[in-house]
């Protein structure tokens, strides 16, 4: 039996859907998902045909974060955990095109800093979305959070750790639109070629976005990465 790909690609013109396709596991970010992940964004980042990317998940979760019960083992285990969490987010924060996330259902964990890295939200009326891991002791990504939302939002989810239901999400801005389930994924799609219309403004928007983010958030992910580092590795 062929093993399932984890992460599927559908072209329509110039936007391409990238899905999460662990829906057992709730799109949980197990490391080869995570790895196979970053690849196929680096491949429609060289892609001159591709202007706009919708990213979504299989089945009935958007993404449940990391898959924790890969966490442990041998330090060359633990520096994989490392390098793989580090080139995704980095590859994501730094991705040159619009990024539309279509958060089909919960987003917690690192699947919220997933969703907040995209430059536009749009939710399930099933969706919730939350970071979790700090009821657990981990610290979230204020980092992500501060590049997407205000400082007062950001602080407060990233201290409580309290989900939002899709729509409060949207009335605080984190979403920008809440949709019926199964007219999600189509109306991402259409909002995202509505984008790649637009061609070189678009791109030349993105640009900006990233100036931003490097000149204002990139100590915080930078700080981010050295505590992963710093808790997995001791260095």
């Amino acid at each position: 039996m062929s093993t399932p790909e984890l992460v599927t690609v559908e072209r329509d013109g110039a936007v391409a859907t990238v899905t999460l396709n662990r829906p057992e596991k709730r799109n949980a970010l197990s490391l080869e998902l995570r790895e196979v992940l970053t690849g196929q964004l680096d491949a429609l980042a060289a892609d001159e045909e591709v202007r706009c990317v919708v990213l979504t998940g299989a089945g009935s979760a958007f993404c449940a974060g990391m898959d924790t019960t890969e966490f442990g083992g041998d330090r060359a285990h633990k520096e994989r955990i490392v390098e793989l969490s580090v080139g995704l987010f980095r590859t994501l924060g730094n991705f040159p095109k619009p990024l539309v996330g279509a958060i089909n259902g919960p987003a917690v964990a690192g699947g919220f800093a997933l969703a907040l890295l995209c430059d536009l939200r749009l939710a399930s009326s099933e969706a919730r979305m939350g970071f979790l891991e700090n009821r657990r002791g981990i610290p979230p990504s204020y980092a992500a959070a501060r590049a997407a939302l205000p400082a007062a939002l950001a602080t407060e989810l990233c201290l409580t750790g309290r989900l939002l239901e899709a729509d409060e999400a949207q009335r605080l801005g984190v979403v920008a639109e809440v949709i019926a389930p199964g007219e999600l994924l189509p109306h991402a799609t259409a909002v995202a070629q509505e984008i790649s219309a637009t061609d070189s403004a678009s791109l030349e928007t993105k640009r900006r976005i990233l100036i931003e983010r490097e000149t204002c958030w990139q100590p915080l992910f930078e700080a981010e990465e050295e505590a992963l580092r710093e808790a997995l590795l001791g260095s």
